[in-house]
């Protein structure tokens, strides 16, 4: 399998997201690094809209 073609800056950004190394990030099927963004991604709404509704 071939690293995925994203910038060090990327790979640096969604290590810290994930909070997983870059090589991880670099090494991780696409399919499912964008499962874990997606994942990310309704977690921080869902807080967002608690806070709104608080």
């Amino acid at each position: 399998m071939k690293p995925n073609p994203v910038s060090l800056g990327t790979a640096k950004r969604l290590s810290e997201e994930l909070n997983v190394p870059i090589e991880q990030v670099t090494h991780t099927p696409q399919h499912i690094l964008l499962q874990r963004l997606t994942e990310l991604a309704r977690k921080k709404e869902a807080k967002e809209t608690a806070k709104k509704y608080q």
